[in-house]
């Protein structure tokens, strides 16, 4: 065989080398939620890749015997080929006793070098690239080299899962997708301008659903607007008048004792047939409603199955001592969601001002208090326990927060500005170094 067959072997060999590069790392760079997509357009071969991930063994057997064996090969081809052209070379400037061993390293340069390259280096840049497009492509050919070389890699395999028993680690490999996986996705759409801003914040309020428990978006007790099961209808008229809802309770003397509730839709066809209003006795039928009763530890996500079940979209939130503590309607579930496309467009429960700080509601979710100072709630004091802004100053003054009161965590200072009754009001929180700044700078 002459040189020039000899160097064509060796571009070959390179070539092979460089085929196995990209079916290893494209199957293993592969994203699983794309094949699942590919496989449901219609792809049998996304299929057949998402199993091979399944149990890749065999597959990175045939790899790693065949580039093991090709680069033996080209060392040994190369040395053949490459040697002699750099002996006739380096006869003419060194010393007959140097000439050998120096064509040998620079043979050896060399191979390795384009196998560096051609073999290695690009061809896994490229499967990293377009990983499923390209594990789609040789999935193929590997199983026809899988086939050929079936007793060696059964024999290799065999090795490879007693040794991986042995070191506790599992033959399968298993993809749990999580929450915290999505919500990884969705901050990266959003970076790389795939996602707006206002769609990653939906997507993660709907995982919220499962961590937010109904008081952080029920209305409280002291702003439920109720009917007494005694009123006349000039009572109702006015109160409807004055505070409109969609949905009012209807309670016999204080809201604890809650009767039903009733639509504000049934009341208007009664006013529109010029039909008597009452809310007890035979002229409540077909008006008063019987009311959904739902613990106050319940989940968001819990609030609406309960919904689902009972066929409501209005319910009532009531404590371990039957106490009611608020209401809560569908619309306000999904506002957590959709923020002010769904719902009145109230005032924002956190104001960015213009020197840095923030001004908050009291009953603003700590969560969204998190998120908009972007701290860590690790370590928040005795978390869990309370789910507003307003809990999170109890717990930091360990009393009832009054105004001017202060209190400092995780580099900021949450200031009480304003306190209706017991009720926190608006919360200045201003991060720490910011303040002690500005009074350093001041003369």
């Amino acid at each position: 065989m002459g040189p020039g067959a000899e160097l064509l072997v060796i571009l070959l060999l390179i070539a092979c080398s460089a085929f196995f590069s990209v079916a290893e790392i494209a199957l293993a760079s592969s994203r699983r939620l794309r094949l699942r997509q590919l496989a449901d357009q219609g792809d049998a071969r996304a299929e057949r890749v998402l199993a091979v991930q399944e149990q890749p063994g065999n597959y990175f057997t045939v790899v790693q015997i065949a580039q093991n064996m090709l680069a033996i090969l080209a060392g040994v081809v190369g040395d053949g080929v490459l040697s002699p052209l750099f002996t006739a070379a380096l006869v003419r400037v060194l010393p007959a006793a140097n000439v050998a061993p120096v064509a040998s390293v620079l043979s050896f340069a060399a191979i390795t070098t384009g196998f560096i390259l051609f073999a290695d280096l690009f061809p896994r840049r490229l499967a990293m690239a377009e990983p499923e497009r390209l594990a789609i492509r040789v999935l193929r050919p590997m199983h026809w080299f899988t086939g050929i070389l079936r007793p060696v890699v059964w024999v290799f395999k065999r090795t490879t899962d007693v040794l991986m028993r042995a070191a506790g680690v599992p033959e399968r490999r298993h993809d749990q997708i999580t929450s915290a996986d999505i919500l990884a996705m969705t901050a990266a759409g959003a970076k790389a301008g795939v996602l707006h801003a206002r769609e990653q914040q939906v997507i993660e309020n709907l995982f919220e659903l499962d961590t937010r428990i109904v008081e952080s978006a029920m209305t409280p007790r002291q702003h439920v607007v109720y009917f007494l099961a005694s009123d006349d209808e000039a009572g109702i008229r006015a109160r409807i008048a004055q505070e409109p809802h969609s949905t009012y309770l209807v309670c016999d003397g204080d809201i604890d004792r809650v009767v039903g509730y009733v639509d504000t839709a049934d009341l208007f066809a009664r006013m529109v047939r010029q039909q008597p209003i009452r809310l007890q006795g035979e002229e409540s039928q077909g008006l008063l409603r019987k009311a959904l009763f739902i613990p106050d530890r319940l989940t968001l996500s819990e609030v609406l199955g309960e919904f689902r079940q009972a066929h409501e979209d209005f319910a009532v939130i009531v404590n371990e001592y039957s106490l009611v503590l608020g209401v809560i309607t569908l619309n306000d579930v999904m506002s957590t969601v959709m923020g002010s496309l769904v719902g009145p467009q109230d005032e924002e429960q956190i104001v960015r001002r213009d020197d840095g700080s923030w001004l908050m509601d009291g009953m603003t979710p700590v969560g969204d208090v998190l998120r908009a100072l972007g701290a860590d709630g690790d370590t928040l004091p005795q978390r869990g326990q309370y789910d507003t802004l307003a809990g999170l100053m109890m717990a930091l003054l360990r009393r009832m927060p009054r105004r001017t009161d202060r209190a400092e965590w995780g580099g900021f200072r949450f200031e009480v500005l304003d306190v209706d009754s017991l009720r926190i009001d608006q919360v200045l929180v201003t991060p720490v170094a910011t303040t002690d700044e500005q009074r350093r700078a001041q003369p």
